[in-house]
């Protein structure tokens, strides 16, 4: 289960950093982060199942796990994420352009009376 966690942190991971080439150091940095925090969430996940007892079938199950998830389930996974943030995106793009929209009435109104207030 441990392994099936890893897969999908690693998935929710390459999603957010993308695929495209970017600056050694960020990188670098971003993975450093990026396991010590799965190391982290799988430690806590041993000590909550097992008191963290890491024998040589803990690493081999880690694996398996890991192993079993990128090539049967990661693909269904990494789907759904994009199609939730390309949802979102445009959920966000609609809701941006209503409000500009909304500011760009108020303008217009408060343009529209100081126009009327000049004339006179």
């Amino acid at each position: 289960m441990a392994g099936i966690i890893t897969g999908v942190l690693f998935d929710f991971y390459r999603l957010i950093r993308g695929f495209t080439g970017l600056n050694k150091l960020v990188v670098f940095v971003e993975d450093t982060l990026f396991w010590i925090f799965t190391a982290i969430i799988v430690f806590v996940f041993l000590m909550y199942t097992n008191y963290a007892y890491l024998r040589m079938y803990v690493y081999i199950l880690l694996a398996v796990g890991i192993y079993l998830y990128l090539k049967f389930f990661s693909f269904l996974i990494i789907r759904f994420h994009r199609k939730s943030f390309e949802v979102l995106g445009r959920v966000f793009r609609v809701i941006l352009n209503l409000i500009i929209y909304f500011f760009q009435y108020i303008f217009y109104i408060v343009k529209k009376k100081n126009k009327k207030n000049y004339k006179n």
